[in-house]
């Protein structure tokens, strides 16, 4: 049961980073939600904006300026909090590769490896807290900056939604709390 039970919050674990690490990476954090007829995609993320026309799927990236210029509050929050949680999870699936009963690592120590996989469910808790707060802290933002533009009635020709890479973080962020939940609550 125990052996099921670490293997079963190991392949959650490691899926969910692999999704913390996608969501950081990638550019699609706030997708355009217009209504009208567009000819171009417009996705903003926390690293570069792309526009890509749907007539010829060509896509153009422009890169922000530097990671130390001056930049929105929610971008330079959900950076932190997304590489910290990234760092976190990557730190907690080591542990928790080692603590697994079916690797020699320690063979002869189960009470050693027992911690060892309790750890890693408390740092993958906070990696998954750390992620949660990051990418709602986003999606709220987004949320916000249209609330605020549709109830003063201005338009600027492109209103913004949350785009996969937002939602991939939150995925990725319950999904290593599950894991956590899975290592800390249940293991023993």
């Amino acid at each position: 049961m125990s052996a099921a039970l670490q293997m079963t919050a190991f392949g959650l674990a490691l899926l969910s980073t692999l999704f913390l690490l996608l969501a950081t990476c990638t550019d699609c954090w706030m997708v355009n939600a217009d209504d009208s007829l567009e000819v171009s995609h417009k996705c903003r993320g926390l690293w570069r904006e792309c526009v890509t026309n749907m007539q010829d799927g060509v896509r153009t990236c422009d890169q922000y300026d530097s990671i130390l210029a001056d930049h929105p509050v929610k971008i330079v929050v959900t950076r932190t909090l997304l590489i910290t949680a990234d760092l976190l999870a990557g730190l907690a699936l080591t542990m928790l590769l080692l603590g697994l009963d079916c690797i020699k690592f320690l063979k002869e120590e189960p009470h050693m490896k027992l911690k060892m996989c309790y750890g890693a469910g408390i740092i993958l808790g906070v990696g998954s807290i750390l992620g949660l707060v990051g990418s709602v802290w986003y999606a709220v933002d987004v949320y916000v900056e249209r609330t605020m533009l549709v109830s003063r009635n201005i338009f600027l020709g492109v209103h913004y939604d949350f785009g996969w890479s937002c939602w991939l973080g939150m995925a990725g962020s319950t999904g290593c709390l599950a894991a956590s939940i899975l290592l800390t609550c249940c293991l023993y």
